[in-house]
């Protein structure tokens, strides 16, 4: 069966960035499940695996427009310290979540000055180009509940099926 739209695909991977460091790997746990279409991975990976097998391998660069984006400058801000109510020490890489006109969005403290914090709100791996060593270990058809729902069920899911 071949990875397509509408169906669960298990992938082990290595996640490395364009200098060649491990940003993240599925090594030593089980494979990571996605469906298929669903915005489950970023859309650069998930291109590469369609027609994909069970047995495949391959290394695929992801570009940012197809990962996590470019970096946007008018998701970081500064901010005054008064927002950080009973935090007396805010450190450079600390990570939060901010109340957003969209809702919840994680930002990562990248500055703290005496007048204030400077919060980035863009996903810590945007800008960059991402290099995934993937293979396929399965490809199956994806369960009714878990094309309602968009993601794979198994465990960790935390909703009533």
């Amino acid at each position: 069966m071949q990875i397509a739209e509408n169906l669960v695909a298990l992938i082990h991977y290595t996640l490395k960035n364009e200098e060649g460091q491990v940003l993240d790997s599925s090594e030593g746990q089980e494979p990571l499940p996605f469906l298929c279409g669903a915005n489950n991975i970023v859309s650069g990976l998930e291109n590469a695996l369609i027609g994909k097998v069970a047995g495949d391998k391959l290394d695929v660069l992801v570009k940012p427009e197809e990962g996590y984006g470019e970096v946007r400058a008018e998701l970081i801000q500064k901010v005054d310290r008064n927002n950080f109510q009973g935090i007396d020490d805010i450190q450079v890489g600390m990570q939060f979540m901010a109340e957003a006109p969209w809702g919840q969005q994680p930002v990562t403290v990248v500055a703290v000055e005496e007048d204030g914090v400077t919060l980035d709100g863009n996903h810590p791996l945007a800008g960059q180009a991402l290099q995934f060593s993937v293979e396929v270990t399965e490809v199956r058809a994806a369960t009714e509940d878990e094309l309602a729902h968009g993601h794979v069920h198994g465990e960790g899911c935390n909703h009533d099926h």
